[in-house]
């Protein structure tokens, strides 16, 4: 099984295809693993499957990968899992793909390696507005209930601690909107259009970054086909040649 192993973490992960790296980062929220990527609107590993080598992963502590709870930094413990897998893979520049909390996983990843991310979709980024905060503490509970029921070592304080701050956070969760506009990575934003997807979140992300580009309508069923040319195009001219 392709695993890399960060500290005491364990990170599963995939590839196929050849080509210029895409780095994948699967909906699901805090269970943000490969399969979910059969639910989203766009699937990058199958819409442009055969273009790019695509790397899919489970983030930690989903589907199949683990480890432990760095509450002092979540959205930074997640993206050094993410970055540890492209070193396995001896990737030092790629693209990156993102569905909902993918949106969070991406920004940060501009923040901490912005040399590295040639440029970036994101697929309804998740976002916390006064209206949805409520949500955001069942999405971590729920899942906080299932990983401690898998393991021994992890307590509900501990589990609570690194939830409640990793989702302190208004906005974009991972950053802040002074670091968004210093951003100058191209990025194509898709706007959620329901609670967990804050449609005003990916218009500001888009609205705030220099380089970023925003594509709406785009889920409904009659705009679905162009809006994935659309996202298609913007990765190809982005491909370095």
């Amino acid at each position: 099984m392709p695993y890399v192993d960060r500290g005491e973490a364990k990170i599963w992960y995939t590839v196929q295809g050849t080509g210029f790296p895409l780095l994948t980062l699967a909906p699901g929220g805090m269970r943000s693993s490969v399969p979910l990527w059969e639910a989203a609107a766009i699937n990058p590993l199958t819409a442009y499957a055969g273009q790019y080598q695509m790397i899919a992963m489970d983030q930690r502590n989903a589907g199949r990968s683990a480890g432990p709870l760095e509450s002092g930094d979540p959205w930074g413990a997640y993206a050094a899992d993410q970055l540890a897998v492209m070193d396995h893979l001896g990737i030092g520049r790629f693209l990156v793909f993102g569905c909902c909390i993918g949106g969070p996983f991406i920004l940060k990843l501009l923040e901490l390696a912005p040399e590295r991310v040639v440029a970036a979709v994101l697929e309804q980024p998740v976002g916390i507005i006064d209206s949805n905060r409520e949500l955001f503490d069942t999405v971590w509970k729920q899942w906080g209930e299932q990983l401690a029921s898998k393991r021994d070592d992890l307590g509900s304080e501990q589990i609570e601690a690194f939830a409640t701050t990793m989702w302190a956070p208004g906005f974009a969760v991972s950053v802040t909107r002074d670091q968004v506009r210093s951003f100058r990575t191209p990025m194509l934003v898709l706007p959620g259009v329901d609670e967990h997807h804050p449609t005003e979140t990916g218009r500001e992300i888009a609205a705030l970054a220099p380089s970023a580009e925003l594509l709406e309508p785009w889920k409904d069923p009659e705009h679905l086909p162009a809006a994935t040319e659309a996202v298609g195009r913007f990765l190809h001219d982005h491909t370095p040649r």
